[in-house]
């Protein structure tokens, strides 16, 4: 029993550095080994929701306090997004054929990330007509699949150019921790359920998500970030897939 949770920490630490590095929490691949370690599947949601909380606390730190933000591109995501995700948390649907669809386009994005070109530019953040819809296509896609919506929000922001790499990541980070919040107040008020076993696997998500968070804001250079991230997206989509066809 104690050899089984610490592998499973192992894996929440590994996992909490890889996406936190590219300005994610780590959701995806946080409900990939709890359900691969054979956890009930309504504890799996909540419990990766409270770890995202913890580790995008930590990239918001990192990421912001070093100027890694764009505020035009990140209020009317976040404005449309939060309600969204809370509807999203809320409802429990069977949704493989989405599923299926979803990690199908993650994939189709981690390839295109694996080979990227070396120049950063931005065109800069959309019309606010526009961030408002996608926004909240993108809050529903987080609160319904438990996750904070980072590997949805970051290959479109950096697929249409709207902001640079660490720009992307910070506001990712800060999206991804808005979404989880209201996702698990979400999740609590159908399920009256809180997740207590995420407790002792929340040390494990923070010494990795602290150091992800870390080298990716100050260490890892673009293409770096791009590169995690198709493993990133590779994780994620691997996931959905696979719940798609279990």
């Amino acid at each position: 029993m104690l050899e089984s949770w610490l592998l499973v920490a192992l894996a929440i630490g590994l996992i909490a550095y890889l996406y936190a590095a590219v300005g994610h929490a780590g959701a995806s691949g946080y409900i990939a080994v709890l359900t691969l370690a054979a956890w009930e599947p309504q504890i799996i949601k909540p419990t990766a929701l409270v770890l995202n909380l913890i580790v995008a606390s930590l990239g918001v730190w990192q990421f912001l306090r070093q100027g890694h933000f764009c505020w035009a591109l990140f209020w009317p995501l976040a404005l449309a997004a939060v309600p969204l995700a809370f509807l999203g948390g809320y409802l429990n649907l069977p949704a493989a054929a989405f599923q299926l669809l979803i990690g199908l386009v993650l994939w189709g994005s981690a390839l295109r990330f694996l080979w990227v070109a070396k120049t950063d530019v931005a065109l800069g953040p959309p019309p606010w007509y526009v961030g408002l819809p996608t926004g909240a296509g993108l809050g529903f896609l987080a609160g319904l699949t438990g996750t904070g919506g980072g590997v949805f929000l970051t290959p479109l922001v950096l697929g249409m150019r709207w902001a640079t790499t660490k720009q992307t990541a910070g506001v990712s980070v800060l999206f991804i921790l808005l979404n989880s919040g209201a996702g698990l107040v979400g999740n609590f008020s159908s399920t009256q359920f809180f997740p207590t076993l995420a407790i002792p696997l929340a040390v494990a998500a923070a010494g990795g998500g602290l150091l992800g968070a870390y080298c990716g804001s100050q260490r890892f250079s673009a293409v770096v970030i791009k590169r995690l991230l198709a493993v990133v997206l590779l994780i994620a989509g691997g996931k959905l897939i696979l719940t798609a066809l279990s």
